[in-house]
């Protein structure tokens, strides 16, 4: 009886010996394996849209805004009816927004239309010494060429305050008109030198008078910001 009730024994402790091993056999999944597939996976994310759609000069994305701060002379021009050339020296500073995604594929005007609002300031230096103060909006288009030169036409009207008087205009208040043909020059992703030829008009559209207007030819110079 002893000995049955020993080999009972030895049977159930070899076959729980043998399990014990078999369960240590079997392939189980390595922790670093796993962690080293599921980390990328988490961290895919979508792209943050940048200023340009697909590197500098080739179009702007639809959310990209501008700051620019300019600084120019106007040379006076006597044409229209006005009798006098009126110099003057002037600082802007602007605000843009770039209105959707590139326009004109695969043609040679692809680019970008931009709103864009200025306000600038200065003073006329000639025939006499007086202020003056405006802001305008514009609307620009951006042309898209493959390169760091960005050209762009540009109009604008709004209504500016002058110090300046007859023959030519006819009080403090009074509209401008605007029309600018220039080109950015990027020297960074983002950053970008602007030169520009700019027509200015001052009037006070006949509300009083005299109404012979003050008429300019302005070139500007400064640096631009995109984001």
């Amino acid at each position: 009886m002893k000995n049955f009730n020993g080999i009972r024994f030895w049977l159930g402790f070899s076959g729980s010996l043998g399990a014990l091993t078999l369960a240590a056999a079997e392939p189980q999944p390595d922790p670093s394996l796993t962690n080293s597939f599921s980390a990328p996976m988490q961290s895919v994310q979508a792209p943050t849209p940048g200023v340009w759609v697909n590197g500098v000069g080739n179009g702007f994305s639809p959310t990209t805004e501008s700051v620019s701060l300019e600084l120019g002379a106007s040379h006076g021009v006597i044409i229209f009816g006005g009798r006098q050339r009126h110099d003057l020296a002037l600082a802007s500073l602007s605000y843009g927004h770039m209105l959707g995604p590139v326009r004109g594929e695969d043609h040679w005007y692809r680019g970008n239309w931009e709103l864009r609002g200025e306000f600038f300031t200065g003073a006329q230096f000639s025939p006499d010494e007086n202020w003056v103060a405006g802001i305008a909006p514009h609307l620009r288009y951006n042309f898209a060429t493959g390169t760091r030169w960005v050209p762009f036409a540009d109009i604008g009207a709004g209504v500016t305050a002058v110090g300046m008087g007859a023959p030519d205009l006819s009080g403090t208040f009074e509209f401008n008109l605007q029309a600018t043909a220039g080109t950015h020059w990027f020297i960074r992703n983002n950053v970008a030198l602007t030169v520009e030829a700019r027509y200015l008009h001052m009037s006070c559209a006949g509300m009083n008078s005299p109404n012979l207007g003050l008429n300019t030819v302005t070139g500007m110079i400064g640096v631009s910001w995109f984001f």
